[in-house]
């Protein structure tokens, strides 16, 4: 059975619209470079031709860029392109518009941001467990907009709940359409979004790697998802990735003087693996960033409740540590958590029940306000983007909190704000109405 587009975009292409999903910005497969970014749509399946071509400072229009396409066609939803433009000479850290062009005719402009050089501040937007179409979720991300932030994280679960082509185009895109328009995206992968294995029952799975397009430097054939069901819906969920399935489930960039570790810590992930162990340590050893973040979904500490016993990716915290990881950002819990900064040693597990045990040093003097250098890194988990809140009594029951937990609060949906100028980094933790919740200082 063909599911049908949703109604918006039916109409949509009934008017004339080209677009099933309009244009938005994302990194490609380009870890550092300031002066490239990548422009992707969405069509049903017909040829344009299209082309991308920009402008800086209302100047000239460049020459137009050709766009290509990747073709999806999986059981369930009807084939549709994704087309994408990429765009170089651009000047770091300024606006730039961009056009659309169909048979040379511009169908849509924007105005963007490029990427920031290593020389300028620029700001940051995180969040994760958001994609549940709530109205939560439409708030968190008309915030996340007003704050105008450089690019966005998001912290996994993109999209309920299995991660899915129709899922996105009801719970991704219409929320975020203009912020993605004008800022790029990244994302780590969540259990909502490539762990549905059974493309049987899911053939239009593993979404994540059909629509997001960053890059490609992560160890080739480590961990995998394990794709489930007969070869016929396989091969196609590959083939509609392009080539990104599965090597973007990890990957690192460069943004500003910053370095982002990204890695899919989904339950067939093994942290004790030599091979991936071995990325991890060589991709934070060669960076000479001034400040270094790593991303997962499921955090190795957390005081909920709920997902407690999910603590394999502390079987990464050496790593972390010698590699001078300032903080790890994660979602998978539906609130907001900040620890001290800690250092983790003596790790063994997981037992049977996913716990991992060991010794924790906890740097208590560290106050995020006058006393702004961390012994270790900090862990925060920004998970209340949109879906239900987990464990609301914890708030106000800090008895329950686990000795590393500074700040736990469940209460409201939130999201993070990070501005970052030089060897200062300012970490802000706000709610759906943007009143600020937490707020710390680290400093170089």
């Amino acid at each position: 059975m063909i599911r049908l587009l949703p109604l918006v975009l039916a109409a949509a292409a009934a008017n004339g619209q080209p677009f099933l999903v309009k244009p938005y910005l994302q990194f490609g497969d380009n870890p550092a470079d300031p002066r490239k970014m990548s422009v992707l749509w969405h069509t049903t399946d017909r040829d344009g031709p299209f082309a991308v071509q920009w402008r800086q400072g209302g100047g000239k229009w460049s020459r137009p860029s050709p766009a290509s396409y990747h073709r999806i066609a999986v059981r369930s939803i009807e084939p549709h392109r994704v087309w994408l433009a990429a765009l170089s000479g651009l000047k770091p850290g300024t606006a730039f518009d961009y056009q659309v062009l169909e048979g040379g005719k511009a169908v849509f402009q924007a105005t963007a941001k490029t990427r920031k050089s290593a020389r300028q501040p620029y700001r940051f937007a995180l969040f994760g467990d958001s994609g549940a179409g709530t109205p939560e979720q439409r708030t968190i991300a008309a915030r996340v907009a007003a704050a105008q932030p450089d690019f966005v994280f998001i912290t996994g679960d993109i999209v309920y709940s299995r991660g899915r082509i129709s899922e996105y185009r009801e719970k991704y895109f219409p929320f975020y359409e203009s912020l993605i328009a004008s800022v790029p995206v990244a994302a780590a992968p969540g259990n909502h979004d490539i762990a549905t294995p059974d493309v049987r029952g899911n053939p239009d799975a593993m979404g994540y790697f059909h629509y997001f397009n960053l890059p490609l430097n992560g160890p080739d054939g480590v961990n995998a998802p394990p794709l489930e069901g007969p070869e016929q819906d396989r091969s196609a969920v590959i083939a509609a990735s392009n080539g990104k399935f599965p090597r973007m489930a990890n990957y690192s960039f460069d943004y500003g003087n910053s370095h982002w570790l990204v890695i899919d810590a989904n339950r067939w992930v093994d942290f004790k693996d030599a091979r991936l162990r071995a990325w991890i340590a060589a991709d934070l050893e060669k960076s000479r960033a001034t400040w270094k973040f790593a991303a997962v979904h499921q955090p190795g500490f957390n005081s909920s409740d709920a997902h407690f016993n999910e603590q394999r990716t502390r079987l990464a915290s050496d790593l972390f540590e010698a590699g001078g990881v300032d903080v790890v950002w994660a979602g998978h819990v539906h609130n907001y958590q900040r620890s001290f900064p800690m250092r983790f040693a003596n790790a063994s597990g997981p037992d049977l029940r996913g716990r991992v045990s060991g010794d924790w040093t906890l740097d208590k003097n560290f106050d995020g306000v006058a006393r702004t250098r961390p012994n270790g890194p900090i862990y925060i988990v920004s998970g209340a983007g949109g879906a239900g809140l987990y464990d609301k009594e914890q708030e106000a029951k800090p008895g329950s909190w686990q000795p590393f937990t500074y700040k736990f609060l469940s209460t409201t949906h939130s999201f993070t704000v990070a501005d970052i100028d030089g060897k200062k980094l300012t970490v802000r933790q706000l709610d759906s109405q943007g009143r600020e919740l937490d707020r710390f200082v680290i400093t170089k």
